[in-house]
C-alpha cells in the first residue's frame, strides 16, 4: 500500500525520459496470500523481481533471514540507493544491511514514534532512522522528531503520506466484499473491528473483555470482524458467542476500504487504519495507550482508548448516537506524496547517479 504509488510515480517518470529505474524486492515477511498477493493483484504493483521469501519464524530469525538474502541480492545488482517503508522488520533488516555495504538508505515514513518500547515497529523506527541517510516524513510532529535526534535538517524532507495516496487512486475501484449482502449489513449500521497487537490478543481473557466492550455498548448493531490469521489461532481457543459479532476473512485492499467507507465507525489497533479512517471521515477508536499518528487524533477522527473499557464503551456510544468529532485532513495527505518523493529522489541523487555512477541507476 505504502509503494504502489511510489512505483507508478518511478515509471511515470522514467518513461518521461528522467534517469530513474527501480528494481523491487519483497522479503516475502507478509506472506500469506490475503493479506500480500491480493495486494499486489488489487493496486497494481508489478511481480517482485526477487521475492526472498523469509516469512516466519521470531523476529531475530526473520530478521537474520532478510539481511542473509538482502544482502546477496545487494551484491548482485549494485543499486545506488535502497528505499524503504513503514516500520516492519524488513524496513530495519533492509536499511542495515544496506548501509554495511555502503549504500545509500532512504526512508519513506520516517520520524514517527509512539514512544513505546514495547511494540517491536518502535524499535525498528529507531533503528533504521538511526542511521539511514535521507529521511521522507508525514507530518510536521516527524520531522521534529528528527530534528531532536539531531539529524541535520536538510535531509528531514516533509512530502505526506503515500498511504493516503493509494487510498485516493483506489477509492473509486473499492468494491463490496462477497459477505457484505450475505451478513445483511447496511451502510453506516455495522461497526468494523480490527485487533491484531499481541497486546491486545495473546492474552485470551484481555480479548475477551475487549470483545464483550464492544459488543456490549453496540446493542443489536453488527460487529465486523475481518480477522488476523494469527488473532483467529487465539480466538479457537476461547468460547465466542455473540450473535451480532461476523468473523470474517482478511479482506482485499479494496474490500477492506469499502468496508472501512461505509462503516459507522472503526475500533482498530492499527495505526494505518487510523490514516485512513482520519481521510474518510469516519470514527475512530485506537485500543493502545500511545500512537505514532498524533495528527489522526489532534486533527483526525482518532481517539486513544488504551486499556480504558469504560472509555470504549462511552466512546462506542457516542457513534452510535451520531455524537463523534468531524475531523480534518492533516496537511499533505492529498494524494499527491509519491510525486514529491520522486521529485526529490531526481534532485538530491539524479545528478550524482549520472555524474559518478553512470552505469548504475537509482
Amino acid at each position: 500500500m505504502k509503494i504502489a504509488p511510489i512505483i507508478k510515480e518511478i515509471r511515470k517518470a522514467s518513461a518521461e525520459g528522467h534517469p530513474i529505474e527501480y528494481r523491487l524486492v519483497h522479503t516475502g515477511q507478509h506472506y500469506d496470500k490475503a493479506m500480500s498477493g491480493d495486494f499486489f493483484e488489487q493496486l497494481g504493483i508489478p511481480d517482485p523481481d526477487a521475492n526472498l521469501e523469509c516469512g516466519g519464524g521470531s523476529h531475530a530469525e526473520q530478521t537474520a533471514a532478510i539481511m542473509i538474502k538482502f544482502e546477496k541480492e545487494l551484491i548482485a545488482f549494485k543499486p545506488y540507493l535502497v528505499l524503504v517503508v513503514g516500520d516492519v522488520t524488513s524496513t530495519m533488516a533492509c536499511t542495515i544491511t544496506a548501509k554495511k555495504l555502503n549504500i545509500e538508505v532512504v526512508h519513506v515514513e520516517a520520524g514517527i514514534r509512539s514512544g513505546d518500547k514495547t511494540m517491536p515497529e518502535e524499535i525498528n523506527r529507531i533503528v533504521t532512522d538511526s542511521i539511514c541517510d535521507h529521511f521522507f516524513t508525514t507530518s510536521v510532529r516527524a520531522g521534529e522528531n528528527l530534528a531532536a535526534q539531531q539529524v541535520p535538517v536538510e535531509r528531514i524532507h516533509f512530502v505526506g503520506n503515500t498511504m493516503i495516496d493509494t487510498l485516493h487512486q483506489n477509492l473509486s475501484r473499492i468494491r463490496k466484499p462477497a459477505c457484505y449482502d450475505e451478513l445483511g449489513l447496511k451502510d453506516k449500521q455495522y461497526l468494523l473491528l480490527t485487533l491484531h497487537r499481541p497486546s491486545n490478543v495473546d492474552a485470551p481473557l484481555k480479548l475477551q473483555s475487549i470483545l464483550n466492550a464492544v459488543l456490549g455498548s453496540v446493542a443489536q448493531w453488527p460487529v465486523v470482524f475481518p480477522v488476523h490469521p494469527r488473532t483467529r489461532q487465539i480466538l479457537a481457543g476461547m468460547q465466542i458467542n455473540y450473535p451480532n459479532l461476523y468473523m470474517i476473512d482478511p479482506q482485499g485492499y479494496l474490500e477492506f476500504i469499502y468496508l472501512v467507507k461505509n462503516t459507522l465507525g472503526v475500533v482498530t489497533d492499527s495505526g494505518g487504519i487510523t490514516e485512513e479512517a482520519t481521510v474518510l471521515h469516519i470514527p475512530c477508536l485506537t485500543m493502545r495507550n500511545s500512537t505514532e499518528r498524533p495528527e489522526t487524533i489532534s486533527i483526525g477522527t482518532n481517539e486513544l482508548i488504551g486499556d480504558d473499557l469504560h472509555k470504549l464503551s462511552s466512546c462506542i456510544g457516542n457513534i452510535v448516537a451520531g455524537k463523534w468529532k468531524k475531523g480534518g485532513i492533516p496537511e499533505f495527505w492529498d494524494g499527491k506524496t509519491s510525486e514529491r518523493i520522486v521529485k526529490l529522489l531526481l534532485e538530491i541523487y539524479a545528478g550524482a547517479s549520472v555524474i559518478s555512477k553512470a552505469d548504475q541507476t537509482i
